[in-house]
């Protein structure tokens, strides 16, 4: 099995709005990125420089010098992608960032789940080699799918289960309490039963028609654990 550590990669948040930062940031590392952060563009010119980032995620509209004055030297001084946010959805605006150097574009407000599967199809691109294809016995993790295949069929997971699982496969072998899930899937701030785990545990099992519990297997009094 193969994993490149993700904290190698240097994603650059640039944005005026301290609420947006902290969002985009807590959700990146919990994917296990290295992020930085900037709120004006004299800073994100300055750090961008020194870090050389892999990936930015850039602001239009902020004081003193915008996102696209900020794109247009960055991309003149080192080699990154640079994807744009920005409240305005006028065509022009698109095109003029584009032409600046920005490798994507999109338009506030937006998911997090769609901004991360922007972030990894870039990434494909330039660093194809962090987000490999991961086998594990009889699964393969699919990141920049974000797909779990298991016997060659892809399973249909929703965005918890397919988190759930690949944790769970991720520390084959190793038992896992309840509260350390939660911890990890759901996050440290969730506010829900911890029963909410056994029930996504007994999704797990009906799409991996596991009814034996020989894959995802009981350890009673403790939690949970895979066997491959």
């Amino acid at each position: 099995m193969t994993f490149f550590n993700k904290k190698h990669v240097n994603i650059l948040i640039v944005d005026d709005e301290e609420s947006i930062v902290e969002f985009i940031k807590m959700g990146l590392e919990n994917e296990g990125y290295t992020v930085h952060t900037a709120y004006n563009g004299i800073e994100a010119l300055s750090t961008a420089l020194e870090i050389k980032p892999e990936l930015i995620i850039l602001d239009i509209m902020m004081p003193g010098m915008n996102g696209y004055e900020v794109c247009s030297k960055i991309k003149k001084s080192i080699r990154t992608s640079i994807i744009m946010l920005t409240a305005k959805d006028d065509i022009d605006d698109c095109v003029l960032g584009l032409n600046l150097g920005a490798d994507d574009y999109m338009v506030k407000p937006f998911s997090f789940k769609e901004l991360l599967a922007r972030i990894n199809a870039r990434l494909r691109n330039t660093l194809p080699e962090v987000l490999p294809k991961t086998n594990i016995g009889n699964f393969i993790i699919d990141d920049a799918a974000h797909e779990i295949s298991f016997n060659n069929k892809i399973l249909n997971l929703s965005p918890t289960e397919y988190n759930l699982l690949k944790y769970l496969l991720t520390n084959n072998g190793i038992v896992l309490s309840k509260s350390i899930i939660l911890e990890k899937v759901w996050g440290y701030d969730f506010n829900g039963e911890e029963n909410i785990v056994e029930v996504y545990i007994r999704y797990l099992r009906d799409k991996l028609n596991d009814k034996e519990h020989n894959i995802i297997c009981t350890v009673r009094g403790v939690g949970y654990k895979v066997v491959i």
